[in-house]
C-alpha cells in the first residue's frame, strides 16, 4: 500500500495552517489522489501500461473463447497487438498470462470490464483503440459469431460506447447490419449473413454503416453521427499512445471522413 502521497499531503496541511486538523485532513486526500493512486499522472499521461494491458488482454482470452475455442488466428491477433503496443518481455509475459487467465473457465469479465472502464475514464481517448483491438481479435476466424458480438456489446457498453459506434466499428472492417430477411444479422461483403442469405457485393463497405446511420436518417441525424465518431478518432487526442494506435486512429478517421463525402456527394449535403 503507497502512504508517502497521503504522509506528505498531510504534514503540508498542518504545516501550512499550523496544525488545523480539517486541512490536514485535505491534504491527506490531496497527496493520495496526486502520488498513491496515480490519478494524476493518468491524467496527463495516457502512455501508461500499469491499468489496461491485463484487463485489455484478459478481455481479449476471454473474447476468443466465448465461441468455445481458442484458434491460431486468435492468438496471433493477440501477440500481433503486444508488438503494436510496444510491449517489453515483462509486459509481453504479464499480457499472455491475463490472456490465459480470460480463456480460463470461471473467468470474471465484469471485474476485466471494470478495471478497463477505471483506466479509461480520465483517458477517453483510448477507449475506441482498444475496442477496435477487441475487434480484430473477435474477426479474426472470419464471421462474426453470435457469442462474440455479445461479448464486445458487454464492453462497448460498459467503456459508454454505444452499439451504433460498435456497429459503425465493425462496418469499417468490412462487417455491415443486414436489413434483410432477418434483421439483426452481420454480414461481410462477398460473404455469407448468419442468417444464411448472400450478402451483397460492394466496392467498400456501407458509408452509412461507418457512421452508424439508416439510410433514412436525415441530414441532422447523419451529421451529428459524423461529429460524434471524427471526434472519439481524432489523433490528436490520443496523446503518448503507441505510434500503432495513433495510425489506427488516423486510418479510422479517414475512413469516416470517406463515409461522410460519399453521402455529401450522394444527398447534396453542404
Amino acid at each position: 500500500m503507497r502512504i508517502w502521497g497521503k504522509l506528505i499531503g498531510f504534514v503540508i496541511g498542518l504545516w501550512v495552517t499550523h496544525g488545523n486538523l480539517g486541512a490536514a485532513f485535505i491534504g491527506l486526500v490531496i497527496g493520495h489522489l496526486a502520488f498513491d493512486s496515480g490519478w494524476l499522472s493518468g491524467l496527463t499521461h495516457s502512455g501508461g501500461r500499469d491499468g489496461y494491458v491485463e484487463p485489455l488482454f484478459a478481455l481479449m482470452g476471454a473474447l476468443a473463447k466465448s465461441d468455445g475455442r481458442v484458434s491460431e488466428a486468435e492468438v496471433t491477433i493477440a501477440e500481433r497487438l503486444m508488438s503494436r503496443l510496444e510491449l517489453d518481455v515483462l509486459w509481453r509475459r504479464r499480457a499472455i498470462d491475463a490472456f490465459n487467465q480470460g480463456k480460463a473457465p470461471g473467468f470474471d469479465l465484469a471485474r476485466a470490464l471494470v478495471d478497463l472502464r477505471t483506466w479509461c475514464l480520465p483517458r477517453r481517448s483510448s477507449v475506441m483503440p482498444f475496442l477496435d483491438m477487441l475487434c480484430d481479435v473477435a474477426l479474426a476466424d472470419g464471421p462474426l459469431t453470435d457469442d462474440k458480438l455479445l461479448v464486445l456489446k458487454r464492453v462497448a457498453f460498459s467503456l459508454r460506447i454505444s452499439e451504433i459506434q460498435l456497429v459503425a466499428l465493425l462496418a469499417m472492417k468490412g462487417f455491415a447490419w443486414n436489413a434483410g430477411p432477418r434483421a439483426g444479422d452481420w454480414t461481410q461483403p462477398g460473404g455469407y449473413s448468419q442468417g444464411g442469405s448472400r450478402a451483397p457485393r460492394d466496392s467498400g463497405p456501407d458509408p452509412y454503416a461507418v457512421l452508424g446511420v439508416t439510410r433514412d436518417a436525415d441530414e441532422r441525424t447523419i451529421k451529428r453521427a459524423y461529429r460524434k465518431l471524427i471526434g472519439e478518432y481524432h489523433p490528436d487526442r490520443l496523446g503518448n499512445m503507441p505510434e500503432d494506435l495513433r495510425r489506427r486512429a488516423e486510418q479510422r478517421a479517414s475512413e469516416i471522413n470517406a463515409a461522410w463525402e460519399r453521402i455529401q456527394s450522394e444527398r447534396g449535403f453542404r
